[in-house]
């Protein structure tokens, strides 16, 4: 008997943890089980493609026992979901198959042999780690990974750098268009590293982060870096690539209108509604105390909103996509917002007013 009597959520969890890195058209078919390891009375969960692994555990009170098995992720995770929620799992393993039993019901699944799973192996060797409180993280993450390219042929768009910079850990994320920046304070001075994780780690990684307190450890080397939370552990490639000089792209502009920020979101949700399906582009037309935004589509449609505004610089007419803008106001969280400008051929800055740790940078459009 390999696994007796786990209540169906126990099992659950674990499975959904890691499967989110895990397809059901693998070019190796092992690569749609999951590895389940039985050590003592603890059990090890692990999912991978080659390119990411993710590990989690599982303590029991069964009586200690080692055995190893590798079965369809997803299949397992589906027949849990519609099993009973007091449902109690046991397996057994048969002639290379794994007989699911809970309650009335039965099932066999094909395995395939453990010692064939392609473990991702160690490549931290003088790796830089530093411990960051889980919360933190997650927002840095938060305040960058919209802007990631999505299949760019600039690889290395492909994904979020992270720098350890003496104190601080920096998260950049860009696809040429706009740029997001974000930083946050580490405890004690650490040597200079960057990496860039790919965007498909990014999104496992912020899945699995939480608004916790807890500290996890982050270890970044050359070519991997690991992270680890209380009871997961992701290994990832890193993208081999040099990321773009973000130094360089985010201005520095003597032009600044302070906002609150959900009624300028507010306004260009309402004007991007007659913005072109394709372009999506919106007019900022500045001047003295007045901000108006303008939007217009290929059937002759328009629309205009004017705000008030502290906007003491010269007059401005300046196009972006609107959905740029969308994405910067929705990942913030503050009440007011900074946009600065330069001329009317320069991006727009957003940042947060007293706070140096995050900037947004979109590149203007015509229109």
């Amino acid at each position: 008997m390999f696994i007796d009597k786990i209540e169906k959520a126990s099992l659950l969890k674990p499975l959904q943890i890691i499967g989110g890195i895990i397809e059901r058209r693998q070019p190796l078919p092992i690569l749609s089980n999951v590895l389940i390891q039985k050590s003592g009375s603890n059990y090890r969960f692990v999912s991978t493609d080659l390119e990411i692994q993710i590990t989690t555990l599982m303590a029991t009170e069964q009586s200690p026992s080692t055995e190893s098995i590798t079965v369809a992720a997803k299949k397992l995770q589906e027949i849990l979901r519609v099993l009973p929620d007091d449902s109690k799992i046991s397996f057994d393993i048969q002639d290379s198959k794994l007989q699911l039993r809970a309650g009335k019901s039965k099932f066999n699944l094909q395995t395939l042999p453990a010692e064939d799973f392609p473990q991702v192996s160690d490549q931290l060797q003088g790796a830089e780690k530093v411990q960051v409180n889980q919360k933190k993280f997650r927002e840095l993450l938060g305040a960058v990974q919209y802007a990631m390219a999505q299949q760019d042929i600039r690889y290395y768009l492909n994904g979020v750098l992270l720098v350890i910079d003496g104190t601080q850990l920096k998260a950049v994320a860009t696809d040429g268009h706009r740029l997001a920046y974000s930083s946050m304070e580490l405890g004690g001075s650490h040597a200079k590293r960057e990496i860039i994780l790919p965007r498909k780690t990014i999104g496992e990684l912020f899945k699995l982060l939480s608004d916790s307190e807890d500290e996890i450890t982050l270890e970044l080397g050359e070519t991997q870096v690991r992270i680890v939370l209380s009871d997961v552990t992701i290994s990832s490639k890193v993208i081999d690539g040099k990321f773009p000089d973000y130094g360089k792209v985010i201005p520095s502009y003597s032009n600044h209108m302070l906002l609150e920020r959900l009624p300028i979101l507010q306004a260009l949700q309402r004007v991007a509604i007659l913005s072109n399906e394709k372009f999506r582009g919106v007019r900022l037309v500045l001047t003295e105390k007045n901000l108006r935004i303008i939007s217009s589509n290929s059937e002759q449609e328009e629309a205009q909103e004017d705000m008030e505004t502290d906007y003491h610089g010269p007059g401005l007419d300046v196009g972006f996509n609107v959905n740029y803008l969308l994405d910067g106001l929705n990942n913030m969280s503050t009440p007011n917002v900074v946009f600065s400008f330069g001329d009317p051929n320069s991006s727009v800055l957003l940042t947060i007013p007293d706070n140096e740790n995050f900037k947004y940078v979109v590149m203007p459009m015509r229109i």
